[in-house]
Formats: structure tokens, sequence, C-alpha cells
């Protein structure tokens, strides 16, 4: 495999490539239902939860969007300190929420008190914030954002984008008290794009059953009977069913903790290096991504050269997101990335750096 160091999709392993070859079988049979509850069972670890978890045919934007329309009649705090978290924002707007916006400075964590600072002043039905801001590096602490607004607002909802964090770093949703925290299963859980997983708290299926015009396909109560019916509401892609759990499968030979420090190990090397070359990552010490960094172009290095030059030795990385385009890059260190292969890209573009400088 050619080492893909972006935020997904990333790296498949064969194994995991071969079980998207398997016959086909009809979503409404026994087969199906055993493969889905067995897939959904190991992925449960992954949110430390003993709760069941969601496995659902759309990238993570879909339960993104799904929060917004099942846990929200009204208002909601969106935190803000990157591209992805503004994604949030977004998708309330659009659903006709009345979102307030708590800005952070963009590399910055958003901390409890920040968002308990804007609590004080109005009543939320929920909070959303990104763990792992994958445009910044940014890890936000999200287990003392919990703690802080459960203790202050019992009454208020969690929120919890996971999309480049699960698998990757722990997530613990029982003892972290959270209400809804998805994931996508193409980052580092290295699975084919097209599935994305979420664990839901009672607290949370009670609110949605409050909320109206929660729409059909992205209806969470829906999801849950379904989930104690048969499996889903709609025809699943079988395929993606197979190769995940074949994947959960590597995922817990590895061992989950094996896991996270090899992803926590990768992103240390990158800082470091970054911060050898002057080009240091956005994000402060205490709150950097385990799964990706974020590094500042300080030579002003031209990224489609940089990119050409990558991709001839058979190597990838992203250029910075949106406004960040061109002044900084991003490496991700997701799913089956492993020493040797950082070891390799970091030798690379620091041959790049002597060339082009």
């Amino acid at each position: 495999m050619s080492p893909l160091f972006v935020p997904g999709p990333v790296d498949i392993h064969p194994d995991v490539l071969a079980a998207l070859l398997r016959p086909m079988i009809y979503h409404r049979g026994e087969e199906f239902e055993e493969l889905y509850h067995r897939t959904e069972k190991k992925a449960r670890p992954l949110f430390d939860t003993k709760r069941h978890v969601f496995i659902a045919p759309f990238s993570g934007t879909g339960f993104m969007e799904a929060a917004m329309r099942n846990f929200v009649n009204r208002n909601v705090l969106v935190c803000v300190s990157g591209g992805f978290s503004n994604r949030w924002f977004e998708i309330a707007i659009t659903n006709g929420k009345e979102a307030d916006l708590l800005e952070i400075t963009p590399g910055k964590p958003c901390l409890p008190k920040d968002i308990l600072t804007v609590m004080k002043k109005k009543s939320y039905e929920a909070i959303a914030v990104v763990h792992s801001e994958t445009s910044t590096g940014v890890e936000n602490p999200i287990k003392e954002i919990a703690h802080a607004v459960r203790e202050k607002y019992p009454d208020t909802l969690i929120l919890v984008d996971c999309v480049s964090s699960i698998g990757g770093t722990p997530i613990h949703f029982d003892k972290w008290n959270l209400d809804f925290a998805f994931g996508s299963v193409n980052k580092c859980l290295a699975a084919p794009p097209g599935l994305a997983i979420a664990a839901t708290s009672a607290r949370a299926l009670k609110k949605a059953e409050t909320v109206k015009n929660r729409g059909w396909f992205l209806d969470i109560l829906r999801l849950e009977s379904h989930h104690h019916t048969d499996t889903v509401p709609t025809t699943p892609p079988v395929s993606l069913y197979y190769a995940l759990e074949t994947q959960l499968d590597r995922i817990m030979e590895e061992g989950l903790e094996n896991r996270f420090n090899r992803h926590a190990q990768l992103s240390e090397q990158i800082a470091t290096w970054g911060e050898a070359h002057n080009m240091p990552p956005m994000a402060e010490k205490p709150y950097r991504a385990k799964s990706i960094t974020t590094l500042y172009n300080n030579h002003h290095l031209a990224f489609p050269k940089l990119r050409t030059y990558l991709k001839e030795r058979d190597l990838e990385i992203a250029n910075g997101y949106q406004e960040l385009k061109d002044k900084t890059f991003r490496i991700a260190n997701m799913g089956e990335i492993q020493k040797k292969d950082v070891d390799q890209l970091l030798e690379t573009l620091e041959s790049f750096i002597h060339l082009y400088k």
C-alpha cells in the first residue's frame, strides 16, 4: 500500500478490501441481521459504551445533520474553531434552528470556561462541539466540557463530532455522560467510506420524541426502532458492513490501547519534526489531535509542487483547509500508518525543503 497521509479516506488493508467481494445477501434475511448485530456489538468498544451503536449508510455529516434535526427544537450553541466545526453551524442554520456561534480562534481549543460564559446568558437545548478539528489539528477537551456543562446545565444535550478521532484516541461515551457522538469509518478506523457510527443516550432519545419534523431518512427514532426489530430502515450497502466487521476484528486484534498509543506517538513525531523545521503545529501541545497534525507553512512551500514531488514517491498529504489553504498543510497519521511510513514521509519532506526552499 502507498501510505495516504490525508484525512480520509485512508489506506485499506487487503483483507478488508477482499471482504467487499463477498457474495451479496438479502438485507431482510437472517444472514444480514446477524452481520449487522455482530458488527454493531464490535463497534461499541470504540465509544466505550454499553449502549448499542447505530451503523448508518452515509458519511459522518449525515449524523451531524441528524443531530440537529432530532435533538434540537429551536436553540443550540455551536462551538466553532475551524472548518468542520463551522459545518455544525451551517447545518443548524439550514435546518431552521436558532444557532448561536461561539467562535474560538483557529488553532485554539474550546474550553469549558468559554462555553459556560455564554451559557450564563441564555438557555440552550444542546451544545455541539467537535472532538478533533480536522482543519486545525486541535483536540477539544470533551471530558472536561461535558463535566462542566452537565454539572451546571443538566438538561442541555452534549453533541460531539468524533469523525477524525474515533478509533484513534479514547472516547468514553458513558463515563463522560455524552448524549450523541458519531464518527466516520474511513478515517482512524481505516474502513471503506460510506458508513457512519453513532452512540446515543437514553436522554437524547427521549428528547427526540418532543422534536417535530425530524425527517424520515435521518430520523433517529426510526433507526432506534429498526435496530430492535431488524437492522436498518433502508437498503444498506451490504459489502461495506462485511468490510467494517473485518476491520473491527483487525483493530481488536491489535488492541485499542495499542492503536491509541500508536496514533499518539506518530502525531507527536510529526509535531516534533515540524517544530524542528520552523513549521510548528497550529495546536498547542496539550490540545493536539492524535490523528492529524496541521503545520504552518512558514517556508512558503508551493503546495502543488510539493504534492507532485510526494506523489512521484507514492506519498500524499493534504493542503490546508478553506482559509488555511497554502498557509498550512496537514499530515494525517490515521488507520494503518506505521512509524516506518512516517519516517519515509518526513525524510521526503526534508529533501523537498532542501531542494525548493
